[in-house]
């Protein structure tokens, strides 16, 4: 039993973001399958993974907004509560076999998951300055659990009831049911009604403006969006280059792993070595892995690549939240927040719709070459907040 309550609130997150990331992942697992079953051309079979995203974009915002004013226990129920009619309603679209029900169900799903993606910022909020960065990492460590049951549960459920991939969608809704269940014990304080001024915060422009917050918003995105991009076009690479589709399977599965098994220490180095320095540590996983595609298109190859390319997106991806909760007050946090999530968002969207195109205009490793500069941009970014702190600290102390 976990005595203090900070510490039993960042484990009842992380579970609810395991749950969540279950589903995502079954979603990506099958959604293109099932689609594909009853759409009318092969073109529109993964249109239930495109309206996941459009449901995550179009929530995102309202997520965010609604949930500085009524709490985050009372938002985050409401999504699960979405992934449940998610569940259900892909479930019919199957069984109907109609591609606008089964769309409209992964749809619901996405808004789920907007209002999942402000658990990490619900952490930070329950844990005191000192243990917040390790509580925003175990909370994504979550992710370790989905990367080995999100894809068994799928496959189980595929087979399971007729038409194939009903099953699927049916433990899709009880997981996130069981996330409802889960997260009826969170406790965070609901915003308390003020009986003076009440304080607005500063506008958004203000926030963004900030150089911190604009170094962490362009860490994060360059992690997520690199990330999304190769991760996206390993699976047609690996094909291109005569690997099984197991093996392109292995690789994606190693890579989840990589993103989220240096949750467990993120947060404690992050404490030790300062939030800058684990970012730039990120950078430099980047272009580890764009060297490492670079040693050919072997099995190894690939999966060595995926793996630096999953941990560097955690260092980057943690690193960036962990320096944006310093950027902006309470009243502040549902502006900052969802226009960090939905810029972050956005890129990653890009970045997945491009990387077919890419790949098939540059190549595997070329493709991976071009993101250099980027990379580059990103590190410049993190030198330069770093020698402008320590301006700032020499100031002070003078």
């Amino acid at each position: 039993m976990l005595k203090n309550p900070m510490h039993r609130q960042v484990l009842i997150l992380a579970c609810a973001q395991a749950l969540f990331q279950i589903v995502s992942v079954m979603v990506m697992t099958v959604g293109g399958l099932a689609g594909g079953q009853i759409a009318a051309s092969p073109r529109w079979a993964t249109l239930p993974i495109a309206t996941m995203f459009l449901g995550t974009a179009t929530m995102m915002f309202p997520a965010s907004m609604w949930m500085a004013r009524a709490g985050r226990r009372a938002g985050f129920l409401i999504g699960t509560t979405l992934g449940v009619a998610g569940g259900l309603v892909g479930a019919w679209g199957i069984h109907q076999a109609s591609l606008p029900l089964l769309s409209f169900g992964t749809f619901l799903v996405g808004c789920y998951q907007a209002f999942a993606q402000f658990y990490r910022f619900a952490a930070s909020e329950v844990a005191d300055a000192a243990f917040r960065p390790r509580a925003i990492s175990l909370v994504m460590a979550g992710g370790v659990v989905a990367a080995l049951a999100g894809p068994l549960l799928a496959r189980l459920g595929g087979p399971l009831l007729s038409p194939e991939y009903l099953g699927s969608f049916l433990i899709l809704a009880v997981v996130s049911m069981v996330a409802a269940g889960v997260l009826l014990n969170l406790h965070i304080p609901a915003p308390a009604a003020s009986t003076g001024p009440v304080d607005k915060g500063r506008p958004w422009q203000q926030i963004v403006a900030q150089p911190a917050y604009l170094v962490a918003l362009f860490g994060a995105a360059t992690g997520y969006g690199i990330m999304i991009l190769a991760m996206t076009a390993t699976p047609i690479a690996m094909r291109l280059h005569h690997h099984e589709l197991g093996a392109a399977a292995t690789v994606i599965q190693l890579h989840v792993l990589g993103m989220f098994l240096p949750s467990f220490f993120t947060g404690s180095l992050i404490a030790r070595f300062g939030v800058l320095r684990i970012m730039l540590t990120g950078v430099v996983l980047f272009i580890a892995h764009i060297l490492t595609t670079l040693t050919g298109t072997g099995f190894g190859s690939f999966a060595s690549a995926l793996v630096l390319l999953g941990v560097g997106w955690n260092f980057m991806y943690i690193g960036g939240t962990t320096l944006l909760t310093d950027t902006y007050n309470a009243a502040e946090k549902g502006r900052a927040q969802a226009i960090n999530d939905m810029t972050i968002f956005v890129v990653g969207l890009t970045c997945s719709f491009s990387a077919g195109g890419l790949l098939q205009a540059l190549g595997w490793q070329t493709m991976n070459l071009a993101l250099i500069p980027w990379l580059a941009l990103a590190a410049l970014s993190l030198l330069w907040l770093g020698m402008r702190q320590r301006s700032k600290a020499a100031k002070v102390g003078a």
